[in-house]
């Protein structure tokens, strides 16, 4: 703060010391006007003859920059600084504006102390907003009429907005543009151009301020549609469909069928499958019973169909001769006239002349 009122100072303690001693120089070329964008630098040209002593730079009537001969320049801030130069026509000072504001738009003053010597120029600070079209294209018919609408937002100050068609700007009539300003002092506007195409074009909203140096832009296409040309695109459209339709519907049907050919080989093959395990499993029960049948035959012999009773077959042989009394097994021999031998021999044997019962035998068969 005391450095600040020290700079402030300055110049009236100066200023009345050059009075006193009555030197006289003058401005040979003051600064020029200037229009930037917001953002960018603003430079300002003073040239005094020889024999100057002091000059002080001020922005909206508040010095911001002093150049002593015998110091150099005296820079408060950072945003204004200065570059000099020196020829044989006098002395130049460059003031220098830094990341210019909105807020530093105004009066540019060249101060050399002297009351009639102040040169100046205006600056002003501009700002690039945006842009832009709701829709990129748009579809009209034969004999439609259709709306465009345009947007500017945040510019300052407010921008002009003119539209082209295929490189050939539209009549102002065709079209109308609302401005406002809003509480940030940036200013907003809106175009609505209304206008019944006959074929397809290439629309063109620009938006241009002072300090660009070329026109924003922002396009759209607008496609004409004939109503022959739509009928036809129609039925065109439908037979796609059809056609599409049928073929997912065939596509379906094929898949339906090698689902139901799937299923019926699966089920045939279970079905199979099935029966072949019953006819094993009857199998395996009929050897069973097989097995079962051998083994009671094994154990309790077969009844052999083809055996004769011997009574039965004597009597059939031998009709003709009587039945004998039985025979005693009982042989009795006097004491005295048996005798016994260590050595048994063997006579010859006597066959009897009638027949002799036999003992029954039954015979059976094993298999």
């Amino acid at each position: 703060m005391e450095r600040f009122q020290k700079f402030i100072l300055l110049p009236l303690i100066l200023t009345a010391s050059l009075s006193g001693l009555g030197f006289c120089y003058s401005i040979i070329r003051g600064p020029s006007n200037a229009t930037v964008l917001a953002g960018s630098e603003a430079r300002f040209n003073c040239t005094v003859s020889e024999g100057w002593v002091i000059l002080i730079w001020l922005s909206n009537g508040n010095p911001v920059l002093t150049v002593i001969n015998s110091q150099g320049a005296v820079e408060t801030s950072d945003r204004f600084t200065s570059q000099n130069y020196t020829s044989s026509s006098g002395f130049t000072s460059e003031l220098i504006i830094h990341k210019t504001q909105l807020s530093d738009s105004g009066k540019i003053e060249c101060s050399i102390q002297q009351t009639s010597e102040n040169g100046f120029a205006f600056l002003s600070v501009q700002v690039n907003g945006s842009l832009f079209i709701k829709n990129s294209t748009v579809t009209v018919k034969e004999n439609k009429t259709v709306e465009i609408v345009c947007e500017a937002i945040g510019w300052a100050p407010a921008p002009d907005i003119t539209w082209m068609t295929n490189d050939s700007f539209i009549d102002k009539s065709r079209y109308a543009t609302q401005q406002n300003q809003g509480s940030n002092g940036l200013h907003n506007a809106l175009s609505t151009l209304t206008l019944t195409p006959t074929d397809t074009e290439i629309l063109t909203c620009l938006a241009d301020i002072e300090a660009l140096p070329n026109p924003q832009n922002a396009s759209v296409t607008l496609i004409f549609v004939n109503s022959t040309l739509d009928n036809y695109y129609s039925e065109d459209n439908r037979s796609t469909w059809v056609i599409v339709l049928a073929i997912v519907l065939s596509f379906l049907g094929i898949v339906l069928l090698i689902i139901i050919i799937v299923v019926v080989v699966r089920c045939c093959c279970l079905k199979k499958k099935g029966s072949t395990y019953q006819n094993e499993i009857r199998k395996v029960s009929s050897e069973k019973n097989k097995d079962g049948d051998l083994q009671n035959r094994q154990r309790h012999g077969s009844e052999n169909q083809g055996y004769i009773p011997e009574e039965r077959w004597n009597t059939e042989q031998s009709p003709g001769i009587a039945s004998l009394p039985p025979v005693s097994s009982k042989l009795t021999v006097p004491a005295g006239g048996l005798h016994t031998s260590s050595s048994r021999k063997v006579g010859p044997q006597r066959h009897a002349d009638y027949l002799i019962s036999p003992k029954k035998i039954r015979n059976m068969t094993l298999v």
